[in-house]
């Protein structure tokens, strides 16, 4: 019987608008409901902090939550650290964008070709077991010191696990809707724009959502060991000096710039899985 009205509602003026725009209400009230749990979250660990530092009663070791906020509004009107901000953001972004366009060109070839796939299986399981830290003396030898070896560093960290999820992701799309768009005509660039991409794209993004944060991690990585002027050359400095209170201002815009960017990403995932979700289900 519920079937039977669900069909008959397909008919009626306006139902599947009504039904579209319920899902939507939905899944924003289950997003403000996230948000407010992650609000919470980063509540709780603030007072677990305070605590802990009162506890240990020595601000040298472990400051106050107070004091970190306190230098880091400080930190953020200080030119010089905008500008080392400014030069991590463009080492992890761009080290990002040149890994992902990479890996997602390399992904798709391996999806279409099993020989591809084979022969680069065992570089993909050999990548992950080399650590960034072993990786940024070569890159020195080789390029030399500066933004653009850290940003090849972030590349490299990059690169393979988003290459691992886009497989995934291609791999993953239902054969009978490709199938079905091969039967009309669709074929390379068409097919690639208007099926397999926008199928793909929710595994792509979690891809992306991944790898701004290993980047971010790569760009602080590549400072400790290559110099430079960014956030992780300030963190050595901090640490040299024993100013805690530094790093954990560092350390907190450093989150926060990893959180932004893997919060934004997410919410284009959720977008675009809400699209592809509805779309299927007002068909």
């Amino acid at each position: 019987m519920s079937d039977q009205f669900n069909n008959d509602c397909a008919f009626v003026p306006g139902a599947n608008d009504e039904r579209v725009n319920r899902k939507l209400g939905m899944q924003e009230l289950y997003g403000i409901r996230r948000h407010v749990v992650s609000a919470l979250g980063v509540l709780t660990l603030v007072v677990v902090w305070a605590i802990l530092a009162a506890v240990v009663g020595n601000h040298a070791l472990l400051p106050t939550p107070q004091a970190v906020a306190g230098r880091l509004v400080r930190d953020m009107t200080n030119p010089v650290f905008l500008s080392a901000v400014r030069t991590t953001v463009v080492e992890a972004t761009v080290g990002c964008v040149v890994g992902s366009f990479f890996a997602l060109i390399l992904a798709y070839v391996i999806f279409k070709n099993e020989y591809v796939a084979a022969a680069f299986a065992p570089i993909v399981a050999i990548s992950q077991a080399i650590p960034s830290v072993a990786i940024a003396p070569l890159l020195v030898i080789w390029l030399g010191y500066g933004v653009f070896a850290i940003s090849v560093l972030c590349a490299l960290m990059v690169f393979f696990p988003i290459l691992v999820t886009a497989v995934l992701g291609f791999e993953s799309m239902p054969r009978d809707v490709l199938e079905a768009a091969m039967l009309d005509g669709a074929s390379g660039w068409s097919m690639l724009r208007f099926m397999e991409a926008p199928l793909a794209l929710p595994a792509l993004l979690a891809g992306l959502r991944t790898g701004f944060t290993l980047s971010v991690i790569g760009a602080v990585v590549g400072e400790f060991v290559m110099g430079g002027r960014g956030l992780g050359a300030r963190l050595s400095l901090q640490s040299a000096a024993a100013d805690m209170t530094g790093l954990f201002s560092t350390v907190t815009v450093l989150c926060s710039l990893a959180a932004l960017a893997f919060a934004t990403i997410a919410m284009i995932e959720r977008r675009s899985a809400i699209v592809q979700s509805l779309s299927q289900k007002v068909k």
